[in-house]
């Protein structure tokens, strides 16, 4: 779609995240996003009510993750030296020794993970996940003894083993997976000890369903939300959710809500100036792509969509400061559209030669997309380009082989005839072959469309300036065949009066040239009851008398 096509230019790599909360960076590490966990697990690290052993485990298994051993090691080092108690470094150190091949050593380092860990069975849990992680063919023994006792000892009410079953099935089996995940969430609402301190189980298992069950996956998601309504993950994964889901309005909505968390990230506010946007909320998105520029200047997503809003509210002065602006930005990477809407301001500013320019840049930003050539000519016919026209338009269509469009193709026949009429005003010889041109494609849009009116009307203008725009019976032959299709239907009568005139006209004169007096009343007459005027009416009392 046009709108997801414009979200993923306006989304940046940048991710800015306020300073508090460090258990939504432990939630979205669960949830399979190390790199939104890492900036808030690193931002959160020195507040008070972060548990800093708990955090140096997850900033370290991010670290192992990445491959780098080295930071791993020193991360789960400073979470032992922050509570020596805390069990998940014990883990983070066994998962070091199983990446060096060590089962031995990795071995001691569970049991004394277990020792600290006691009926903690989060902690417990980071056991059979470390196996799994460094191989799960390998370990496969050891990953189900490890289950199976730590689902023994919680009676099979713990969450966590329950969320790994599912993680180890979601490659497998997506339906067992999502069983897995929804069981897992069912035991974490009914804790009384851990009620809503596993998110990712929901949200894992809106993922898994999402592709055959888009409504069951947000009505879990809204279902968690109401559990844990301040939790980032949470409100950002529902906003994503209803997103793909292309419940566009309702996903503006969310992602209002959720960026005025302060573990929200920069990127989710941009995708909601593009969702205002398209709502045609424009001063919202105006205004929000404005605040996001305080923060992080020169960001030419954000630049982008200051120049969209004002252009599609009218504002024309500052629609073209702000697209200079976006041009003019080094850092900026400007795609086909950023010129296209700006040739359209042009175009509609009346300044046609900087507008093809725009039109110009965009086929050479984006050659791939063979559309912008329907563009560029059009661009060129507004500057009177005539040549150009015609051979872009032809440019175009000889891409498109077999399946040419007939409304393609009709463009073409009047971008040669346009050309045709203007090289016969300067008494160019080469005109007839452009009029040619025009009239070998109107004659295979007319093929394609048989018996259409516009269609038929356009072949004999197109007729008319093949025969140096002087009405024949060739002209003659083709409006009586337009006005054949036009009384087929009585609402043209209402919904095509300026066709009737157009051809009425034409056919009044070409009697009156072939001395066919009765015939020119006839349309005369016909043109002035469509419309009637007072030179029309004088005129046909003229024609009374002949």
């Amino acid at each position: 779609m046009k709108f997801k096509l414009l979200f993923s230019l306006l989304l940046g790599s940048a991710l800015t995240v306020a300073a508090e909360g460090y258990v939504d960076g432990v939630e979205y590490f669960r949830a399979d996003q190390p790199e939104e966990a890492e900036i808030i697990l690193t931002n959160t690290l020195s507040q008070p009510q972060t548990d800093q052993a708990t955090a140096y485990y997850y900033l370290g298994q991010i670290a192992l993750q990445k491959g780098d051993t080295a930071k791993a090691r020193q991360m789960f080092d400073k979470g032992l030296a922050a509570n020596p108690e805390n069990g998940y470094n014990y883990v983070g150190l066994g998962a070091l020794a199983l990446r060096s091949g060590d089962a031995k050593a990795a071995e001691n380092y569970f049991k004394d993970a277990k020792k600290y860990a006691k009926k903690d069975y989060d902690v417990l849990t980071e056991i059979p996940r470390a196996y799994f992680q460094a191989n799960p063919v390998t370990y496969a023994k050891e990953i189900d003894k490890w289950l199976a006792d730590i689902k023994k000892q919680s009676k099979n009410t713990a969450p966590a083993p329950f969320i790994l079953e599912g993680d180890r099935l979601a490659g497998v089996n997506v339906g067992d997976a999502a069983g897995m995940y929804e069981m897992a969430a069912t035991f974490d609402h009914e804790s009384k000890d851990a009620k809503d301190a596993h998110p990712e189980a929901y949200v894992k298992y809106a993922r898994v369903i999402f592709k055959v069950n888009e409504r069951a996956a947000i009505d879990k998601l809204r279902e968690l939300l109401g559990y844990q309504p301040e939790s980032a993950l949470v409100q950002r994964e529902l906003a994503e959710k209803l997103y793909d889901a292309n419940q566009l309005t309702n996903a503006a909505k969310q992602y209002e809500a959720y960026i005025q968390n302060p573990n929200s990230f920069q990127k989710d506010k941009q995708r909601l100036v593009g969702l205002l946007y398209f709502a045609q909320r424009y001063p919202e998105s105006y205004d929000l792509a404005s605040q996001i520029l305080t923060q992080d200047p020169g960001n030419f997503y954000m630049e982008r969509m200051q120049f969209y809003n004002k252009k599609a509210m009218g504002d024309t002065i500052a629609a073209v400061a702000a697209a200079d602006k976006l041009i003019a930005n080094p850092k900026a990477q400007l795609n086909a559209q950023d010129y296209t809407q700006y040739g359209e301001l042009l175009t509609d500013m009346g300044r046609d030669s900087l507008a093809v320019v725009m039109y110009e840049n965009a086929v050479r930003t984006e050659p791939e997309k063979t559309a912008l050539l329907k563009d560029l000519s059009q661009a060129y016919n507004h500057a009177l380009r005539f040549q150009d026209a015609a051979d872009t338009m032809q440019k175009y269509i000889d891409l498109q082989g077999d399946d040419v469009d007939p409304n393609d193709l009709l463009a073409l026949a009047l971008r040669w005839n346009a050309l045709a009429s203007a090289q016969q005003k300067m008494e160019d010889p080469t005109w007839k072959a452009s009029s040619e041109k025009a009239l070998a494609a109107i004659t295979r849009v007319r093929e394609m469309t048989p018996n259409h009116p516009l269609v038929l009307n356009h072949y004999a203008r197109i007729l008319l300036v093949n025969n140096n725009s002087e009405i024949n019976d060739a002209v003659a032959q083709a409006d009586l065949a337009t006005l054949a299709a036009l009384d087929s239907d009585p609402e043209n009568l209402e919904n095509r009066k300026a066709l009737y005139v157009q051809v009425l006209g034409r056919l009044g004169n070409y009697y009156v040239t072939s001395h066919n007096m009765d015939e020119a009343r006839k349309m005369f007459q016909r043109f002035y009851d469509i419309q009637p005027s007072e030179d029309l009416k004088a005129y046909l009392e003229t024609l009374q008398n002949k």
